[in-house]
């Protein structure tokens, strides 16, 4: 019987989460088909985005999509506005990959004035028929490094190195501009100005803004691979695009931080639930925060180990609460938690590696980890104080109102475990020693403190609280 509660409560929590991630996706739905309804002739439009920001699998998602847009819809020109400190490897691979492939002409243009198009945007700049910058920007520092922004160990700098400016070379190759100075954004972090840029033929021209962009690109022939293609730019209209709601969303909490909260809200969820069947909420909380967790993850390079301690921290914090641990598996779960926190985003041994000045985005703010650590510590500190009163009180009592009562186990004693008793959790031990399974129904013989002593009944009540 309490298997069988336990399967529709698990149910009830599937059902609910289901149906909150289908409602929230019935919202965006009618926002998602906008740019859809869209596709019509734009022969005479310069579809134009913004890319600015870390280079991650969003946006990497974004630009494919816009460069499907850009061929289904017709567009005379495709213009990326870049602005980003780096990104992940994978990620400027499959945007480079996009815009090599694209039949409509593309631009990638360093914008606004002071904007970087570093690391991997070096990448995305070249890959792009046309490479423009605005004054005041600057493009290059493209070494490899970790994902939390360190250098490599030495064998593995090396062969990522030579292949990251390789590949840097043979972009530049296809495009026909200067493979030597870019190979030295790779093999020596080199940075350029937009003046020196132009002046090595790493980009082809600076352009103060859109308008005067197009001015320079009227007349030009680039080729693509539909074929050559002779531009005329004079009358275009300028179509700016964005993000759908779910990539808005997705980059938001594609963040280390907030991933770090969903995932440590998500856990929590889960083994409160776990612990205590029926409650529901927590359950279904936990589900929801652990796959949008698991979605922000998913745009990150994350470590399992350290998943897997902030679970375990999880875990034992409900642990102390259920059984007299003497504090022990609190300082476990500190312990645990701040490992998870310092590791969730550190890679160990070779890893593939990750395009530079990821430092600020990709580690787990200490401000943010500690706090919760100190929450976590003080949380558990009034835990143990408040178990210790109550046990001193209990003592001092002659009778206690609990002799008599009739529960549940609801983890195996063996002699020890857990018992459910007039809708509250207890840490109980078996009269005579033996084991009690799950589910069996048992009286109050003794109470000292929090622990109670219970003999099994040899028949189990239906009315019993379960």
């Amino acid at each position: 019987m309490h298997r069988t509660k336990h399967r529709i409560n698990l149910l009830r929590i599937l059902r609910l989460s289901i149906s909150a991630i289908l409602l929230v996706m019935g919202l965006l739905g009618p926002l998602l088909s906008l740019g859809a309804a869209r596709a019509q002739s734009a022969k005479g439009e310069a579809l134009v985005i913004e890319v600015d920001g870390v280079i991650n699998h969003v946006e990497e998602g974004f630009v494919a999509r816009m460069v499907e847009r850009a061929e289904d819809e017709g567009v005379a020109l495709l213009i990326i506005q870049l602005d980003t400190p780096g990104g992940l490897l994978s990620s400027t691979r499959g945007i480079v990959e996009s815009l090599l492939e694209d039949r409509v002409p593309t631009v990638v243009y360093v914008s606004p004035k002071g904007a970087h198009a570093a690391s991997a945007g070096t990448f995305i700049t070249v890959a792009a028929n046309f490479a423009v910058m605005a004054p005041g920007t600057n493009i290059g520092a493209a070494t490899p490094v970790s994902s939390t922004g360190q250098d490599l160990h030495e064998t593995l700098a090396n062969k990522a190195t030579n292949d990251a400016a390789e590949w840097m070379v043979s972009i530049a190759e296809l495009r026909g501009r200067n493979g030597e100075e870019l190979a030295k954004t790779v093999r020596n972090a080199e940075s350029f100005t937009a003046t020196e840029a132009l002046d090595k033929n790493i980009v082809d021209f600076i352009a103060e803004d859109l308008d005067d962009l197009l001015a320079q690109l009227d007349g030009q022939e680039v080729q693509t691979p539909a074929g050559p293609v002779t531009l005329d730019t004079k009358n275009l209209r300028f179509n700016h695009a964005e993000k759908n709601p779910w990539e808005k969303f997705v980059e938001i909490i594609a963040d280390p931080n907030i991933s770090f909260i969903l995932l440590t809200i998500g856990s929590l969820g889960i083994v409160v639930e776990l612990f205590n069947p029926g409650l529901i909420i927590p359950g279904v909380v936990g589900v929801i925060a652990l796959i949008l967790a698991f979605v922000a993850l998913g745009n990150l390079p994350f470590n399992w180990a350290g998943v897997a301690f902030i679970v375990l921290a999880v875990l034992l914090v409900v642990l102390e609460t259920q059984v007299s641990g003497f504090g022990a598996f609190g300082a476990g779960a500190l312990v645990s938690f701040i490992l998870g926190g310092l590791i969730l985003f550190s890679s160990f041994g070779p890893v593939s590696p990750d395009i530079p000045n990821l430092t600020p985005n990709l580690s787990i703010s200490l401000w943010l980890l500690g706090g919760l650590a100190a929450i976590l510590a003080v949380s558990l500190g009034a835990l143990i104080w408040i178990i210790q009163q109550s046990r001193k009180k209990t003592k001092g009592d002659e009778v206690s109102p609990l002799l008599g009562l009739t529960g549940r186990v609801t983890l195996e004693l063996a002699p020890r475990g857990v018992v459910r008793i007039d809708g509250e959790t207890w840490t109980a031990e078996s009269q005579d020693g033996t084991v009690v399974p799950v589910g069996e129904s048992v009286t109050v013989a003794h109470v000292d403190g929090l622990t109670l002593t219970v003999s099994q009944q040899l028949t189990s009540d239906p009315a019993t609280d379960s």
